[in-house]
């Protein structure tokens, strides 16, 4: 199976303080993998590693490496603009800008990097709508506010701004732990149909949806990968202890 992303003894210092100390994690190409774990255990810290995020952050100290495609994103002439490209990311919590148009919202990325064409603009607006599962439901109406659509349908709007400027990798920080059940299985659904096209990585404290969605888990504690391989495994015969304790409900 091919690799698109992998990370080497990946460590990440706040200060004298690691969040996450040496992971060596594959990042299989057209695969769902998530990772799983406590709160504070280095989930999200090494999520944001994959594609510079850390760079804004100056306490923030980051040894071993990240290699995409083969090769490192953290090497001296990288810019960290164009990994965040082919590296896009989803957060927590639905990030449209609110006095923008839907339409607006979905180009903002590529208006960014100079794209000023409008057919190119309309084009990429509605592919990524639609690889979002959104355009038939906001395509009459896609110079209103965004404000305007609910949680869910923020929430993949975020995700068709990732999405328009066509990323190798998408990252996602616990996307629907804002979101009702419904939102919740919509965007379930798109994670599932999305892998087809880009390969992505999900953050998520619901271990339920780890199980639905992915191909590959990761089980974090303490700022350390206890363990990884296929979900299923992971999920019925996990080989440490720990991930088993957590996966019951023991602990976390």
């Amino acid at each position: 199976m091919e690799l698109r992303m992998e990370t080497r003894d990946l460590s990440i210092y706040y200060g004298t303080n690691a969040g996450v100390k040496g992971v060596s994690l594959p990042i299989y190409d057209h695969r769902i993998t998530a990772l799983i774990g406590p709160s504070g255990c280095g989930k999200t810290t090494y999520l944001r590693a994959l594609n510079r995020m850390h760079d804004l952050n100056p306490i923030v100290r980051i040894e071993g490496d990240v290699l995409l495609d083969g090769e490192s994103i953290y090497a001296p002439k990288v810019d960290p603009v164009v990994i965040r490209r082919r590296v896009g990311m989803v957060f927590q919590r639905p990030t449209p800008f609110p006095t923008m148009s839907i339409f607006d919202n979905v180009v903002a990325g590529l208006r960014l990097i100079g794209v000023k064409d409008r057919r190119r603009l309309a084009q990429a607006a509605e592919r990524a709508l639609d690889q979002a599962a959104l355009w038939e439901e906001v395509k009459d109406r896609l110079r209103q506010p965004a404000a305007g659509l609910s949680g869910g349908q923020q929430q993949r709007i975020s995700i068709a701004r990732a999405l328009a400027v066509e990323p190798e990798v998408l990252l996602m920080d616990e996307p629907t732990s804002a979101l009702d059940p419904i939102s919740t299985q919509a965007i379930e659904d798109l994670l599932v149909r999305l892998k087809e096209q880009v390969t992505v990585v999900i953050v998520t404290h619901n271990m339920q949806q780890a199980a639905r969605v992915s191909d590959y888990t990761a089980f974090f504690l303490n700022g350390e990968m206890i363990e990884f391989g296929p979900t299923e495994k992971i999920f019925t015969n996990p080989a440490d202890e720990r991930t088993e304790a957590y996966i019951t409900g023991r602990f976390g």
